[in-house]
């Protein structure tokens, strides 16, 4: 018989009285909704788990995108013993317990065991290295849950012998799937009684739970236990009650229609015009509407070239790092990084001098492909280039007092051309006072 930690099984033992939530929980990998790219049809993880050949795994990944529910599944197929931990509750007295049942298990009956360990990253180092030694004999196969990344909170040697899986936030369709399964399902959810969502309030709480199931089932729940029924039985949950339910205003932004290009043109143009406080509300608006952080992270880099470029050469710099923090970090705490960037950008001053020159360069090109480059700057890196003549009279700039001595480097036929027109606003005023130094520049 499967011993397991677990208080109860997917086996109709749920109460009617628990929340939505956990009743709606899936029994099986073909309830299983998201996550497709690691559990999908023939995946690695999907063949692991219907094979019962699971190793040592690691899933790491926002809450409510299906991580506990997954291991429930586990339990429920396996014909190994299964034991449950929550790193919260649990110490190292209970991690000996498991091991020395799963000692029993393996030496008496021949039978496997695993272990999973809920939010492990709030294990301390001893109390992870105290299961180090029977996950690498294979004593146990652990299964472990965190919402930190686990290549900075779990010790490298246990995670050396785990397979990280990563979980990703649920989609707005993912998760209205699991909806509208809570409000037709007779048996754990609400089909059996009378229930009307509104388009609307649907893709409301789709949108606002940010990838959490759980968000959008808990706020479905209150609306349908706080709305009272109609003449006719039925119970309403329209846009307000939605909103109310899950305790956000929706946000009038489509991400594939006008709005959507009028809100990043808003935000761009406000940080063009030095506003902090408009480009941050307008980002915040994109935000709080779902908008992808790296959407937003790849129009703060354009702009720090296109809108302040040479005048703060450091903007660039900021506006990358904070792209590598979306990346690195992942929301809701890199909205702080992308921030910090909106701010130094809007507060930063401002030439689109070099943006104007590259497309006054391009132009040059379009109109004169065929110019030639001069001898003295032709590539020398090859044996008979002096027989050719090539770059015999270029002069090397660091031989000369200031390093620099003139000559030509554009071609012949746009000799005179200045492309690049440096401002006088800040650090850009320096590289015009020097280009005027050496004569580049009047």
């Amino acid at each position: 018989m499967q011993e397991n930690f677990f208080t109860m099984n997917y086996e109709g033992q749920i109460s009617d009285n628990a929340p939505l939530a956990m009743r709606m929980r899936p029994r099986t990998l073909e309830e299983f909704v998201g996550q497709g790219h690691i559990i999908g049809k023939g995946k690695l993880l999907y063949r692991l788990i219907e094979a019962d050949k699971l190793s040592s795994v690691v899933f790491y990944g926002p809450p409510g995108t299906g991580k506990t529910s997954l291991a429930k599944i586990i339990a429920n197929r396996t014909n190994a013993a299964f034991y449950e931990l929550n790193a919260v509750t649990s110490g190292k007295k209970e991690i000996l317990e498991v091991l020395e049942k799963a000692k029993s298990n393996l030496g008496v009956y021949n039978k496997k065991s695993i272990l999973f360990i809920d939010e492990i990253h709030r294990f301390n180092k001893a109390q992870q290295d105290a299961l180090l030694p029977s996950v690498e004999k294979g004593l146990v196969t652990l299964i472990g849950a965190t919402t930190e990344n686990p290549y900075f909170e779990i010790n490298s040697p246990l995670l050396s012998r785990s397979t990280v899986f990563e979980f990703v936030h649920l989609s707005a369709e993912n998760i209205r799937e699991v909806v509208l399964k809570a409000i037709n399902d007779r048996e754990r959810g609400y089909g059996v009684m009378k229930i009307c969502c509104d388009d609307d309030a649907l893709i409301h709480l789709s949108e606002v739970a940010n990838g959490d199931v759980r968000r959008a089932l808990n706020a479905l729940e209150l609306g349908i236990l706080t709305v009272d029924k109609d003449k006719e039985g039925i119970i309403h949950i329209d846009l307000a009650t939605a909103q109310e339910c899950i305790q956000q205003r929706a946000v009038q932004y489509d991400k594939n229609g006008d709005n959507h290009y009028d809100t990043i043109s808003a935000f761009i143009k406000s940080i063009r015009g030095s506003d902090p406080d408009a480009a941050l509300y307008w980002m915040a608006k994109m935000i709080c509407a779902g908008e992808d952080p790296k959407f937003i992270a790849r129009r703060i880099v354009i702009s720090a070239s296109e809108d302040i470029g040479n005048a703060e050469p450091l903007a660039l710099t900021v506006a990358m790092a904070a792209a590598e923090a979306v990346q690195f970090i992942g929301m809701p705490e890199a909205r702080i990084n992308l921030a910090q960037a909106v701010v130094f950008l809007a507060c930063a001053p401002k030439s689109n001098a070099s943006y104007l020159a590259v497309d006054a360069a391009i132009k040059a090109v379009q109109h004169s492909s065929n110019s030639a480059v001069p001898g003295h700057l032709q590539d020398t890196h090859y044996s008979g280039s002096e027989k050719l003549g090539r770059g015999l009279t270029y002069e090397y700039p660091h031989n000369y007092p200031g390093h620099h001595i003139p000559q030509q480097y554009l071609p012949d036929d746009l000799l005179g051309s200045h492309f690049y027109e440096p401002t006088d606003l800040g650090y850009e005023r320096k590289m015009k006072e020097y280009l005027k130094k050496i004569g580049i520049i009047k």
